[in-house]
């Protein structure tokens, strides 16, 4: 059980609380007990407490858990989310084309109506329509208000008697988290990461 428990992953944070790996129990603990990193750990409220190592193996004594590794003398809880303490850095990588970015780089803003809407109100829409051949780029597709995509339907823009507010193009890059999101992960993760299916890798937009 043990074993298992120490090749589980783990989230990593930096010390902005921005999540930028994940890395396994056995190195997390290993992090914890060099004084490189600390536990995050979360409460019903929705508050964070972090952790040394003197203080997890204190908490791990006073509140036992299911989830815990073994030593000789004592067990310590396995961590879930750990904060580096030194780095406060993201890495820079290219904008991955995905639905959360495109809203992101639209600011949730109708591109025909300038309106801004909630996520779930808004579309994804092909300024040159698919079957006109437009591709499912950056710089082909824009958030639109639901109303604004009814009435331009399968036409250009410029058919439907609309014009669009900025021209779509592909951002530089962002801030990125060397996390692959297709994976299951640990529901203490949900609030340092974006849902799934806001990340996904866009291949065509439906």
């Amino acid at each position: 059980m043990n074993a298992t428990f120490l090749n589980q992953q783990v989230l990593v944070l930096n010390r902005l609380w921005q999540a930028v790996n994940v890395c396994s129990v056995r190195r997390a603990l290993t992090l914890l007990f060099q004084g490189h990193a600390e536990v995050v750990l979360g409460d019903q409220d929705g508050a964070f407490q972090t952790f040394d190592f003197g203080e997890w193996h204190d908490f791990s004594t006073d509140q036992p858990h299911d989830e815990a590794i073994s030593s000789v003398s004592f067990k310590i809880r396995v961590p879930r989310v750990i904060m580096l303490m030194v780095f406060d850095r993201l890495p820079k990588k290219e904008v991955k084309f995905t639905r959360h970015n495109i809203f992101e780089r639209d600011q949730n803003t109708c591109q025909y109506c300038s309106r801004v809407f909630d996520r779930t109100d808004l579309n994804l829409d092909h300024v040159i329509p698919r079957d006109r051949g437009g591709p499912t780029t950056w710089e082909n597709i824009v958030c639109s208000c639901i109303p604004c995509n009814t009435r331009k339907a399968n036409r250009t823009p410029s058919e439907a008697g609309l014009r669009l507010v900025r021209k779509p193009k592909r951002p530089k890059w962002r801030p990125f988290v060397q996390v692959n999101l297709g994976m299951a992960y640990h529901d203490s993760w949900k609030h340092f990461l974006d849902l799934a299916y806001w990340n996904v890798e866009l291949g065509e937009v439906r």
